[in-house]
């Protein structure tokens, strides 16, 4: 039996209607879909995402303190290790002093022997000036006797050889005295205007004293911050020279975030605007709280060691990332320490567009300065007495013009 043309057309006709009407439905559907997809997007946008930008692209970075010796020398004793944690001003290692004790001994000697011979000059111009009043005083003599002879001499009492001599004796006297004189001016030269303690020769010789007891406690190396070792070279045993770095201390309690952002990101950012930052050690359980303190002076080609030439031969233009430092809460990081290098998720809320775009003050406390070494009132005190065991102390007299 075969089949009615005409109906078979008309059911087909009849399933392409519904076909097409539920596709025709489905579109409708879907339009809508989009169109309240986009609604919503454009809302969360319009009042939130566009008021923060984030990015994947940041690291975390710290102070890696260098420490290097100062002065030549043998280590004897390393007292810290990679992983350990130091505090401020404790002994890292030691070199062997044996160099600077013979050097401060000779410093000290030399300082000696400095205060003796000032005291010699001063002590010299003094028996100078004695000889010139003696000597003045022979010559006035030898004037007068000149003088009595030369009456004498129409009378026949004295006779012209006697008097020849009178005369040779008073240019020699006048001789001697000028001697002394010139001896006088020379000796002044060298301590006029000084004492034993502020002679140039004697203050060089303190100076050496201070170099040699400086070098002495150079050989004490001490942690100048507090933080973890790292990067340890040095082993017990090795001759290592002045400047040689030896181990890094990194200051894991005051590190911060630097966060490279696109450059289309950066219009908006200011200096004091409120950060947050996951890292991926702790994972989105762990969020930090901080604050912008400062955007680089340039893009990281700008310092790259070979900066791109864009202007030789073809050119394609690459949307540049620009550091950007950020602070974190120390109470935060002392709850969840985070190691220098780990990678974090930064969110800048830019909304407060008031900051300034450079920062006047990037810390706000300071890296502690370090006290310096060659502020020793022991080494002072140990000057002062070598001065007093050798006559310096009291000793100086200022020394008045020679006549």
């Amino acid at each position: 039996m075969s089949d009615d043309p005409t109906a078979t057309a008309t059911a087909q006709a009849a399933a392409t209607t519904v076909t097409t009407s539920k596709r025709r439905r489905g579109l409708v559907a879907l339009g809508v879909v989009a169109i309240l997809g986009g609604v919503v997007y454009g809302s969360y946008w319009f009042l939130s995402a566009r008021h923060y930008q984030s990015t994947d692209d940041a690291y975390v970075d710290g102070d890696l303190v260098q420490i290097t010796s100062e002065v030549p020398g043998t280590v004897i004793s390393l007292t810290a290790d990679d992983t350990q944690g130091v505090r401020r001003e404790q002994t890292l290692l030691e070199l062997d002093p044996a160099d600077a004790r013979v050097a401060m001994s000779n410093a000290e000697a030399r300082l000696a022997g400095a205060v003796r011979e000032v005291r010699t000059r001063f002590a010299t111009a003094e028996q100078l000036r004695a000889q010139i009043a003696e000597r003045e005083i022979e010559l006035k003599r030898a004037q007068d006797d000149y003088g009595r002879r030369s009456n004498l001499l129409q009378d026949g009492a004295v006779s012209s050889e006697e008097l020849s001599h009178t005369q040779d004796n008073i240019a020699q006297i006048r001789a001697n005295l000028l001697e002394a004189r010139e001896q006088l001016k020379a000796t002044t030269v060298q301590i006029d205007g000084t004492t034993v303690e502020t002679h140039p020769q004697v203050l060089a010789a303190e100076a050496a004293v201070r170099d040699a007891a400086l070098a002495l406690r150079r050989t004490h190396i001490l942690a100048p911050v507090a933080g973890v070792v790292a990067r340890r070279s040095v082993q017990v045993g090795q001759r290592v020279a002045a400047g040689t770095p030896l181990m890094a201390v990194v200051r894991l309690d005051d590190v911060w975030v630097d966060a490279n952002f696109k450059e289309v990101q950066l219009k908006d950012m200011r200096i004091g605007q409120p950060v947050e930052v996951r890292s991926d050690v702790y994972g989105r359980g762990v969020k930090y709280h901080g604050k912008l303190v400062g955007l680089s002076a340039g893009s990281g080609s700008a310092f790259a060691l070979l900066p791109a030439q864009n202007a030789s031969g073809n050119w394609i233009k690459i949307v540049q990332r620009v550091p950007v430092r950020i602070v974190l809460d120390p109470q935060e990081l002392a709850s969840h320490p985070l190691r220098v290098g780990l990678s974090t998720t930064v969110t800048v809320d830019i909304r407060d567009t008031s900051g300034a775009l450079i920062a006047s003050q990037v810390r706000s406390e300071p890296i502690p300065a370090q006290s310096s070494l060659g502020d020793d009132p022991e080494v002072e005190a140990h000057i002062a007495h070598i001065l007093t065991a050798n006559g310096g102390a009291g000793a100086g007299i200022r020394v008045i013009a020679a006549r």
